[in-house]
C-alpha cells in the first residue's frame, strides 16, 4: 500500500486546493479528504473489501487528480514553519516532553484536516521545544497553529513561530508572544 497520496492545484482564481487519499486499514475505509488550504477540509470514505481493493481506489485517485490538474508539491518548493517555546531548563523536563506530544498530535490533526502540511519532526534545543512543519502555504500555516495551540489550551503564551524557505537557515518571525524582531533555533 503506498500510504498517503496528498496533491495540491490553484484554481482559477489562484486559491490553492487540495486532495488527499489513503487507506485507514483499522476501518477498512478508502479515505479521500479534500478542500481549500487553510479551511476545514471534507471527507468522503468507502468501505473496500481488502488492501487490494484499496489499492485500485488509489491507483483511480491518483489518475483522476492529474487528470484534474493536481499534483505534488516538491518538499523544495513549500517552507518550514517552526512553533517553538521557550522552556525553563536547557534540555527539558518530563512536562515539556507530555507538551511536546500534545501539541505534536494537536498540530498533525489540525494542519492535516486543512491540507497546511504535515509535522516533520520536533526537537529539544538551548531550552527550546521547536517543532517543524513542512507546509505549502505559510500564512495559513502559522494562522492555523496559533488557532490550534490556544485551543487546545497548550501554553499559547510561550509560543514564537519562524518560518524559512525550504533549504534556507535563517529563520524569519512571523509571531511572538513579547515584543521581538528575531527567530532562532
Amino acid at each position: 500500500m503506498s500510504g498517503i497520496i496528498r496533491v495540491y492545484k490553484r484554481n482559477e482564481e489562484g486559491v490553492l486546493e487540495f486532495r488527499e487519499a489513503w487507506f485507514d486499514e483499522d476501518y477498512s475505509q478508502f479515505v479521500m479528504n479534500h478542500g481549500v488550504v487553510g479551511h476545514q477540509s471534507k471527507t468522503d470514505e468507502t468501505d473496500v473489501a481488502d488492501a487490494a481493493a484499496a489499492e485500485g481506489l488509489m491507483d483511480a485517485f491518483a489518475v483522476q487528480c492529474a487528470e484534474d490538474g493536481f499534483a505534488e508539491i516538491p518538499e523544495d518548493e513549500q517552507s518550514w514553519v517552526v512553533a517553538q517555546y521557550a522552556l525553563k531548563t536547557k534540555d527539558g523536563t518530563d512536562r515539556d516532553r507530555y507538551l511536546e506530544e500534545k501539541a505534536k498530535d494537536a498540530l498533525i490533526s489540525h494542519l492535516a484536516w486543512r491540507g497546511l502540511g504535515v509535522v516533520d519532526r520536533s526537537e529539544f534545543s538551548d531550552s527550546k521545544l521547536n517543532i517543524f512543519i513542512l507546509t505549502p502555504d505559510v500564512n495559513k500555516a502559522v494562522n492555523a497553529i496559533k488557532v490550534c495551540i490556544r485551543g487546545e489550551d497548550l501554553d499559547f503564551t510561550k509560543l514564537s513561530i519562524g518560518a524559512a524557505a525550504f533549504g534556507e537557515t535563517s529563520f524569519k518571525l512571523k509571531y511572538s508572544p513579547k515584543p521581538a524582531n528575531s527567530f532562532t533555533l
